[in-house]
């Protein structure tokens, strides 16, 4: 039963979706802990799932049941919009921090999420450089 609620990276909620070696973890995850993402979450999975799917690691109908649940997924899941606030969070991330731009607006919108204070927050997330940014900002990050 879901008990909490963290913030879902991409890189955690696709493992979702489909078979790969984290899974399991992360569907143990799943059933503690609501989902809260970013606006452009439902965009980068389909994109990583399109991926898989072109680099022959998922088949076509694994890349069509994968691309379902994560529009099952994105039903269910409370969605941070690309506002003003995110874009001046990310901005600062990307001078403060050695993040990619959607690893800037996906850490932002976290930060946005839990008005700015990170400390007892979750962050889910398989990205090591994602992790460690949001563990130096106070959060508490899974899987470990």
């Amino acid at each position: 039963m879901m008990t909490d609620i963290a913030f879902w990276d991409t890189s955690a909620i696709v493992p979702l979706c489909c078979f790969q070696p984290a899974s399991q973890k992360l569907r143990t995850l799943r059933r503690k802990y609501k989902t809260v993402a970013w606006w452009g979450t439902i965009i980068e999975g389909k994109s990583a799932l399109n991926r898989l799917f072109r680099e022959n690691v998922i088949s076509k109908k694994a890349f069509a049941e994968s691309v379902k649940r994560l529009e099952t997924q994105q039903k269910t899941w409370y969605e941070i919009l690309a506002t003003d606030k995110v874009r001046t969070v990310a901005e600062n991330l990307i001078e403060t921090r050695d993040l990619r731009t959607l690893d800037a607006m996906q850490l932002a919108s976290a930060l946005v999420w839990c008005f700015e204070k990170p400390k007892g927050k979750h962050f889910i997330c398989l990205d090591h450089k994602l992790s460690k940014s949001a563990l130096d900002l106070g959060f508490t990050v899974f899987p470990r």
